[in-house]
């Protein structure tokens, strides 16, 4: 069988500071993680200018005001890609990131990244599936929310468009920060790899690594983490 591969998942973590961000790197790599994975998207294509921010996200930053604020703040440009890349090369890390509309898609293929990795909320933006799949590079999918019809759906999506089975691993998660262990429901990650044929792993946001490894003993091939060097960062 080949070695679990583990994502650290940065994310927004770096709270729009590159410097923030190497450090992570740093982290991640010496942990012997297999990628670092962000978060591309271009604010002006997701929100509204005055789209308020929900209370979780009034809750973890202390302040109010709007998501289109709040999600600018920690947009990475075209050039702090480029240097979290060649940073990410450097430190033995492969750089990933999660593309959330479609300009953002088109500019990470340019940087020729191995594999694409498609967020929970994408799962059925039938459009964006039907250009990572003409793409032809492997896919990771995270489930999120999604019912077993719509990850089929999702899935069947990428094999129309040319997308071979082989390429394609879908992450069992669940859309709660923290996950609490009572809804974990590691089982469904088999019913996934029965029902769809294909790979499959773990994305944790559980606190701890307990869950992680129980995963990999039902067959989770990769795992995703989500990480930050302090928790009392805003």
């Amino acid at each position: 069988m080949s070695r679990v591969k583990i994502i650290a998942e940065i994310g927004v973590n770096h709270n729009g500071d590159i410097d923030l961000a190497y450090k992570m790197i740093d982290v991640a790599a010496e942990c012997g993680a297999d990628f670092v994975k962000f978060q591309t998207y271009k604010t002006e294509n997701l929100v509204s200018d005055n789209a308020p921010k929900a209370d979780y996200q009034v809750k973890n930053t202390n302040t109010k005001g709007t998501q289109f604020g709040m999600l600018k703040k920690l947009e990475l440009g075209t050039k702090e890609h480029y240097k979290l890349l060649d940073y990410c090369q450097a430190r033995g890390v492969v750089f990933l990131s999660s593309a959330f509309d479609l300009a953002s898609l088109e500019f990470l293929n340019k940087l020729r990244l191995p594999l694409f990795k498609i967020p929970s909320g994408e799962i059925t933006n039938y459009p964006y599936l039907r250009a990572v799949a003409i793409m032809g590079k492997p896919v990771i999918l995270s489930t999120g929310m999604a019912t077993m019809d719509e990850v089929e759906a999702s899935v069947q999506v990428l094999l129309d468009n040319g997308l071979e089975k082989s390429k394609i691993t879908v992450l069992h998660c669940n859309t709660e920060y923290p996950t609490p262990y009572e809804d974990v429901n590691l089982v469904a990650m088999k019913t996934l790899a029965e029902k769809l044929q294909v790979a499959v792993g773990y994305s944790d946001h559980t606190l701890g690594s307990e869950v992680a490894i129980a995963s990999v003993a039902l067959g989770a091939l990769v795992i995703e983490k989500h990480f930050t060097l302090d928790q009392n960062l805003l």
